[in-house]
C-alpha cells in the first residue's frame, strides 16, 4: 500500500510544553512539531519564530502572555520555511529580523513554498485564511545582529553559521544563560529536513561554529530542549550523523532511487520512528542527489514537484 503523501495524514494534535530555561527565557515544544520561543528584555519581548498562521501563533502568545506581558519589540525568524514563519502577523512585532539570504529566498521562491508546505503538513495550519500574506522582514543582517536586552539582561546576538538547513539561517544566542536557539540547524531526538539544504556545509564548517558556542541549552527545530552540555553535544552529533550517513549513501549509489533505498536503509534503525523522518527523506535524498551532481543552489519546491518526488521513491 501507498504511503500517505508527507505528513498528510498526521492530523492529531501534539502535545505542547512551555518550559522557562532561565529567568525570562520561554521555549514551547510540542512533540517533534516546530518548536518556538521567546526571550524578556527589560522592558520589551523578543519572541522566536512564527509558527504557521497567526492563529496557531495566537494560541503560543496565549500561553506566553501567563508569564509576561511585555510588547513584542522583535520578532526573530531563523529561516524562510512557511511553517515558521507565515503566523508573523500575529505579533505585532515593531521589528521582523532575518537573515539577509532569508529575505532573498522569500522574494524568491516564498509562494511556492507556501503551497508545498501546506499541502505536506495541513494540520499545522490552522485557519490557513487568516495568513495575510508573506512575511517579509523589516530588519536583515549578514554576520551578526545585536539586541541589548536592557538593564542587567545582557545581550541576545544572532549569528550566521554558514549555509546549512538553508542558504540563511541564523541562531540566537545567550551569551550570559549560555542558552542557544537554533532553528532546524539543529534537531534534537527528530529526523532533519534536508530538502533546501548544502549538506557538506552544514555537516562540517556550519555544524563546527554552532558547537563552538559552548552552549549548556539548546532549542533546536523541532524535538526536547536538550539541556546540559552532554545533551547539546548529543543533538549536535545526532544531526551531524544524519547528514553524514545520507552523504555516504547517496554518494555510493547510481540511480537516484538506489540512493533513496540505501539511505532510508542505513538511516531507518536509528531515526525511523522520529518525527517526520517518513515525510522528510524521499525530499531529503532528492535535494542531495542534485547537489552532489552540479546543482549547487536547491531547485524550488513546488506542490506538484512534491508529489512527483514523493510518487517516485516513496509509494
Amino acid at each position: 500500500m501507498a504511503k500517505p503523501f508527507a505528513s498528510s495524514a498526521d492530523l492529531g494534535e501534539k502535545r505542547q510544553s512551555l518550559e522557562t530555561l532561565a529567568e525570562g527565557v520561554y521555549a514551547l515544544t510540542a512533540e517533534g512539531d516546530p518548536n518556538v520561543g521567546a526571550v524578556e528584555g527589560e522592558d520589551f519581548l523578543v519572541c522566536f519564530e512564527a509558527l504557521a498562521t497567526p492563529v496557531a501563533a495566537r494560541a503560543w502568545l496565549a500561553r506566553l502572555r501567563e508569564h509576561t506581558d511585555k510588547p513584542i519589540r522583535y520578532l526573530v525568524l531563523s529561516h524562510y520555511h512557511a511553517v515558521r514563519v507565515l503566523g508573523a502577523s500575529a505579533f505585532g512585532a515593531d521589528v521582523i529580523v532575518t537573515h539577509e539570504k532569508t529575505r532573498e529566498l522569500i522574494a524568491e521562491r516564498g509562494e511556492q513554498d507556501w503551497a508545498s508546505e501546506y499541502a505536506r503538513m495541513p494540520r499545522l495550519f490552522k485557519e490557513p485564511a487568516s495568513i495575510p500574506g508573506l512575511t517579509w522582514p523589516t530588519a536583515t543582517f549578514s554576520d551578526r545582529f545585536t539586541i541589548d536586552l536592557g538593564g542587567d539582561r545582557g545581550d541576545l546576538v544572532l549569528h550566521y553559521c554558514g549555509r546549512g538547513h538553508t542558504e540563511g539561517d541564523l541562531v540566537a544566542w545567550l551569551p550570559r544563560q549560555r542558552i542557544l536557539f537554533a532553528g532546524d540547524l539543529v534537531e534534537s531526538q527528530a529526523a532533519l529536513y534536508t530538502g533546501d539544504a548544502f549538506h557538506r556545509d552544514w555537516a562540517s564548517s556550519t555544524l563546527d561554529r554552532v558547537a563552538s558556542f559552548g552552549a549548556e541549552t539548546l532549542v533546536g527545530g523541532r524535538g526536547a530542549v536538550a539541556r546540559g552540555a552532554g545533551e547539546v553535544e548529543a543533538a549536535v552529533g545526532q544531526t551531524r550523523d544524519f547528514l553524514a550517513v545520507m552523504l555516504r549513501e547517496v554518494s555510493a549509489a547510481g540511480t537516484l532511487k538506489e540512493a533513496f533505498e540505501h539511505a532510508h536503509r542505513a538511516l531507518e534503525p536509528r531515526y525511523g520512528s522520529w518525527p517526520i523522518f517518513e515525510h522528510c527523506l524521499p525530499f531529503n535524498v532528492s535535494r542531495l542527489w542534485d547537489e552532489l551532481h552540479g546543482v549547487e543552489r536547491p531547485r524550488v519546491w513546488t506542490a506538484e514537484r512534491d508529489r512527483e518526488v514523493w510518487d517516485e521513491l516513496q509509494s
